[in-house]
């Protein structure tokens, strides 16, 4: 057994160094717990310096084996630098999940009436940001024969009617892991796609917890209820671990089942 006793562990993450970008919070930072309790050394990314410290303390308070890298997913040169370091402190790395990512106020309205400046802003961090870690990383997830999981949303398979640059930027999220999939099947490198449903999560603001919105997600899908974080990460730690070993070029959906309704 790994980590904590009742949790089973997932082949193959306690010989693997995993780097997590928004790992300061929601999905990100359940994805770094789950990887801890199964053995993994990580690495945890994100902007948000104070959080992102407190996160890898409480993980290395619980044994973990931790580092963290402050960065912007979106500045090249910082994604570089985290990848360095993330090698320099952990060696080789075997893994890498693309959490990272935000939804501008400004994208909650009709195309129409989205500016540039949010379109443009959103895809820096949620696609081009994926982009860049991936790209950076590759040569390292080459050498181990590695796995890449990205993390993309429900938008991007069939609209939410709102937030247009959220939805194009997943929905690249969704098209960049399959053709990976594909350029990199030949050297050993898996690569898979997560879309949550509704998840609670900070960058939700506690929406799902509000009474009407409860009874709404009971009404839409079928397991009744939005996901927690740690549901999500379960998923993606999965498809890093050797219990996924041949399975790539996937996008899962993880939202309870709303996407059969």
């Amino acid at each position: 057994m790994c980590g904590v006793a009742h949790v089973d562990p997932m082949r193959g993450l306690e010989s693997r160094h995993v780097l997590v970008t928004g790992a300061a919070s929601g999905i990100g930072e359940a994805i770094c717990h789950r990887l801890v309790e199964c053995g993994a050394r990580v690495t945890l990314v994100d902007r948000d310096v104070d959080r992102l410290e407190a996160v890898r303390a409480a993980l290395a308070e619980r044994g973990g084996r931790v580092a963290s890298a402050a960065a912007d997913v979106g500045d090249e040169t910082a994604v570089c630098g985290a990848i360095e370091s993330a090698v320099a402190t952990g060696g080789p790395l075997g893994g890498v999940v693309t959490s990272a990512g935000i939804f501008d106020p400004g994208d909650m309205q009709p195309l129409g009436g989205v500016s540039l400046a949010t379109f443009e802003r959103t895809l820096r961090v949620n696609l081009i940001g994926t982009f860049l870690v991936i790209k950076h990383a590759l040569p390292h997830l080459v050498a181990t024969r590695g796995a890449i999981v990205t993390i993309a949303s429900t938008a991007a398979l069939r609209g939410h009617g709102f937030g247009s640059g959220y939805t194009a930027s997943k929905g690249g999220v969704v098209a960049l892991t399959r053709l990976l999939a594909e350029q990199y099947a030949e050297a050993g490198v898996r690569a898979n796609c997560v879309c949550p449903g509704a998840t609670d999560t900070p960058m939700t603001g506690g929406v799902y917890r509000q009474p009407e919105r409860i009874e709404r997600m009971r009404r839409l899908i079928p397991l009744g209820r939005v996901a927690e974080p740690h549901e999500i990460g379960d998923v993606a730690c999965f498809l890093l671990s050797d219990d996924a070993a041949y399975v790539t070029g996937q996008v899962l959906a993880a939202d309870g089942g709303a996407s059969v309704r």
